[in-house]
């Protein structure tokens, strides 16, 4: 495991603004999350660039269609010389299958993740789109196949991820978004954690938005979740 635990979510609208923030932090204190917003308004050609400054980019699409079509847009993002990838396990199994087959001949690698249930699901959103079972056991049934399926790990809130390190192990690669300081607003996520919860439960990377990015002063949140995680990550290494 590699030494930087922060994934910055760019939350931006843009490319200008983006680059606001990448100008003032190194690739060895964060790594990139290039989402929705932030693809649809700059393209391929951004997440390019910021591989070239040195970034490791999570290219954060949740690619989630037929498996052929999932598998080609794999392809196409693994060529961007990207870090990570996700797909949405809600897929099925042979979706997932396909678009890790898909990345298997890219020149250098990238993690595949998949996505279990969004961290602003509540157990009445569950109900509400037809799933079965709590939300503690349907993120254990999608991890689960992605885990047969071979990707390398999920994307899932850090309150489950106590029992997914117990059920697949220290190599299984857990991704927790809704990471937020004890003194800071949920906005819209429902099942979030501090970052030194998160790490006791067993997560890898911790993404980090809105605590970093709407901050008066970005560079000095990111470099204080920073401390707090280096901090952390050795009292729970003492436990």
């Amino acid at each position: 495991m590699d030494s930087s635990r922060i994934i910055v979510a760019l939350d931006y609208p843009s490319a200008e603004q983006a680059v606001c923030f990448i100008e003032q932090v190194r690739p060895a204190e964060c790594k990139l999350k290039v989402g929705v917003e932030l693809f649809t308004a700059t393209g391929p050609s951004f997440v390019e660039r910021l591989v070239k400054l040195g970034f490791d980019v999570f290219l954060d699409l949740k690619f989630h269609d037929i498996p052929n079509t999932t598998a080609r847009a794999c392809r196409a993002a693994a060529r961007l010389g990207i870090w990570m990838l996700n797909v949405h396990t809600l897929g099925g199994a042979r979706m997932l299958a396909a678009a890790r087959e898909a990345i298997e001949s890219s020149g250098v690698r990238p993690k595949l993740i998949g996505v279990t249930l969004l961290t602003s699901y509540s157990q009445r959103d569950v109900e509400q789109v037809g799933l079965h079972g709590s939300l503690d056991e349907t993120v254990g049934s999608l991890a689960q196949l992605a885990r047969d399926a071979g990707l390398d790990g999920v994307v899932c809130s850090p309150r489950e991820a106590a029992d997914l390190r117990r059920r697949f192990g220290e190599e299984f690669i857990l991704v927790t978004p809704g990471i937020r300081l004890a003194e800071a607003e949920s906005d819209d996520q429902v099942r979030t954690l501090t970052p030194r919860e998160a790490l006791e439960r067993g997560a890898h990377y911790l993404v980090v938005g809105r605590p970093i990015t709407r901050a008066p002063d970005p560079r000095v949140a990111l470099g204080a979740i920073n401390r707090q995680i280096d901090i952390d990550r050795h009292a729970v290494d003492e436990i």
